[in-house]
């Protein structure tokens, strides 16, 4: 316990916090000092300088530094995964050795042994210290490596026979690649994991903030690309050995990260033959994210308001419109979360269903049964809903049989794809409702886009070029614009995190009868916008760069696409 005596002493915990903290630590058998933290008690920092003034060691910041590669390579990678410490320099055969553990001293030997080399331990953070060896040995570096080995051994052996492709999928190693590579897409905080196979190489990529990056993997785990894509397919209840069609499944996937409860995520799993084998994507869908309240999207007031009062009215067509990724899910989502109550009954049909939400009854649209968009609202509409969802409005059926909803008192809420909340009301004309039908039932229409948030950890002021400015933006009154340097918390993209821009149309009556008229898009616009009924995207994304939420470039990307 000389850390927590170190800790008293300093001031920076009281005797009551210590004792909270032993009892914890008796019930999980962590060191108190990571007790300590998890409660919140200490900060990671001062954790780490009290370890390290218990154990005369120098503390480091191993996140800034740039190793050399021959220290690096001075122990094989099996032993920095097992006992999780990195040399990080060698010098005149002294080797410099990073670890969170200095409690673990029988490993001095091991790698004296190892190297030959005298050792010298320095203190790091331990997640630091994690992403560090996933920086430079790889995602499952340790396993793929134990895996390689395997593999060579059996080559050597003269009667030796390939393993068996569901018995491979099923070994442990396998198992844990296929954990550790999803462990690390939630920890990056990616949206969509891409395994692509080439003739050559295996590639797995992350989606993070809407960007693809290239996963930090060893070379070596391209030769078990089979028997990664072979565990997911078991994973995901799939037909392992078809390899010839198209399948989509869906895996739940429980994580629990450093100092965090564990979360359920639902991986949506889309397998696709390929020239040199099967493609895989999974959309990584945290169950956490639904309950993201209206007020946490990013909508400024002269948005949010209105549309509250929409939400809240007993019948109508609500729309929110945008190209896919841009969170239209999520906002309808957020919006059925404000109104569900035990008064109302709330049914949605989905394609697929991405998110469960309590109170909600949510139906699965089933091509192979015949249960599309139009089917099933028809059927809904017999089980006396209140508020109804469609995932999409794709068709004419699909448009007239919402639109009739919605005139026999049912508050609807769907997604179209238009560039623009005014190309909603044309769009439906396009698809052949007729134009009464729009005017009379439509009651407001969303257009929202994300944007990729300014990293908090690196944001800093600038002064823009006046090539820079963008027609009809107004700089702020401090003459300087915010963007992200790039620094480790953001992956050195500057960028950390997404946020939406958003526009709403609210239907006056003139707008009503523009539709009826059949008058294009741009006109209607402009129309609402005089009136004050309609809030422009661009605005939004322009009142967000001059808060340093995001920046111009952000906002040039999304309203363009």
């Amino acid at each position: 316990m000389a850390i927590a005596s170190l800790l008293l002493e300093r001031g920076l915990i009281t005797q009551r916090q210590l004792d909270q903290a032993a009892t914890e630590r008796a019930n999980t058998g962590e060191r108190i000092e990571r007790a300590l933290i998890r409660l919140g008690f200490v900060s990671r920092q001062q954790a780490l300088d009290a370890v390290g003034d218990q154990f005369h060691m120098p503390v480091v910041d191993i996140a800034s530094l740039a190793p050399d590669p021959a220290a690096l390579a001075a122990l094989p990678a099996k032993v920095v995964f097992r006992h999780r410490c990195v040399p990080i320099a060698k010098d005149q055969g002294t080797l410099t050795v990073a670890t969170s553990d200095p409690y673990e001293l029988a490993v001095l030997d091991e790698l004296k042994l190892l190297t030959g080399c005298t050792i010298t331990l320095v203190l790091a953070d331990e997640d630091e210290l994690q992403k560090f060896i996933r920086l430079h040995y790889g995602v499952g570096g340790d396993t793929l490596d134990a895996m390689a080995a395997g593999l060579d051994k059996a080559a050597q052996l003269v009667e030796a026979k390939p393993a068996d492709e569901v018995e491979q999928a099923q070994e442990a190693s396998v198992i844990k690649l296929v954990n550790d590579l999803l462990a690390e897409a939630i920890a990056e905080r990616a949206t969509d994991v891409h395994i692509e196979p080439y003739e050559h190489e295996l590639i797995v990529r992350y989606r993070i903030d809407g960007v693809l990056h290239k996963a930090n993997v060893p070379p070596t785990i391209t030769r078990f690309g089979a028997a990664i894509i072979s565990r997911l397919k078991i994973m995901a209840s799939l037909n392992i050995a078809e390899k010839r069609r198209p399948q989509d499944g869906r895996i739940t996937f429980r994580h629990r990260g450093p100092g965090q409860a564990t979360q359920e995520f639902d991986l949506r799993v889309s397998v696709i033959p390929m020239i040199a084998g099967e493609g895989v994507v999974l959309r990584v869908l945290s169950k956490a994210a639904v309950l993201m309240p209206l007020t946490d999207l990013g909508m400024p007031d002269n948005v949010l308001t209105p549309w509250t009062r929409l939400i809240a009215r007993p019948h109508g067509i609500l729309l929110v419109t945008g190209p896919t990724g841009s969170g239209k899910s999520t906002t309808l989502y957020a919006s059925l979360n404000q109104i569900v109550s035990e008064e109302i009954k709330v049914i949605t049909i989905e394609d697929p269903v991405e998110y469960h939400v309590a109170g909600v009854n949510q139906i699965q649209v089933s091509h192979k049964v015949g249960l599309d968009f139009a089917s099933g609202l028809r059927s809904i509409l017999r089980h006396d809903p209140d508020v109804v969802m469609i995932g999409e409005i794709r068709d004419k059926e699909t448009a007239e049989t919402a639109i009739q909803a919605s005139l026999t008192g049912h508050l609807v809420f769907s997604t179209l794809h238009t560039n623009d909340a005014a190309g909603a009301t044309t769009r439906l004309l396009d698809m052949g409702v007729e134009p009464f039908l729009v005017s009379s039932s439509l009651e407001g229409v969303m257009a929202q886009r994300l944007v990729r948030r300014i990293c908090r950890e690196c944001a800093t002021p600038y002064h823009p070029e006046k090539s820079e400015l963008p027609a009809g933006f107004e700089m702020p009154a401090s003459g300087t614009l915010t963007h992200g340097t790039g620094c480790r918390a953001c992956r050195n993209t500057g960028h950390r995190g997404r946020v939406g821009i958003y526009e709403l149309l609210s239907l006056s009556e003139h707008v009503r009868e523009m539709i009826m008229a059949r008058v294009n898009a741009p006109r209607i616009a402009a129309a609402a916008h005089d009136e004050g009924n309609l809030s422009l995207i661009v605005e939004d994304g322009f009142a967000k760069v001059r808060a340093g939420v995001t920046t111009l470039h952000e906002v040039a990307s999304a309203v363009t696409t």
